[in-house]
């Protein structure tokens, strides 16, 4: 069975970083991702779905230190529901994705921005390997740097 979640989208918000009392720090952030198609009338529309991203340990502190509202970020983890009671003793349910690893995108140096020709699609993928990143993505843990290398990676 897979779990696994791949998303390219913007920062819609700086990082929340908490440091909990065993030492461990968490990070969460959204990430908002677009899609564009045509109404029955023809016309282009454009939906945006919000996710919620939880990162820990080492990558949590990288988030912080690197990610900015804005920034535009690939990220992989798998999708987690949670159940919790809010103040009232309503039940609540959360929807997130925990990443195991991200990447930030950023433009390449004296070229246009990634929603031109340099952004990674299956009509230019060949083109798209010679992109710049900032850093390799931080794997979250060992296991998790055996299962995927960085040729696993859509670009």
């Amino acid at each position: 069975m897979i779990n696994r979640v791949t998303l390219i989208g913007n920062l819609g918000r700086d990082p929340e970083v908490r440091r909990l009392e065993n030492g461990s720090v968490v990070a969460k952030f959204s990430v908002a991702t677009n899609e564009s198609y045509k109404d029955k009338n023809g016309e282009w529309q454009k939906q945006t779905e919000w996710h919620d991203v939880v990162v820990w340990r080492q990558l949590a502190e990288r988030a912080e230190q690197q990610l900015k509202k804005g920034k535009l970020i690939f990220v992989e983890g798998k999708l987690t529901h949670r159940k919790w009671q809010d103040k009232d003793g309503n039940d609540r349910y959360t929807t997130e994705v925990v990443a195991n690893t991200f990447r930030l995108l950023e433009r390449r140096e004296g070229g246009s921005d990634y929603n031109s020709n340099n952004f990674p699609t299956e009509a230019n993928a060949p083109a798209a390997t010679s992109t710049t990143t900032s850093a390799a993505p931080v794997q979250e843990n060992a296991k998790a740097s055996g299962d995927a290398g960085e040729d696993d990676l859509p670009f």
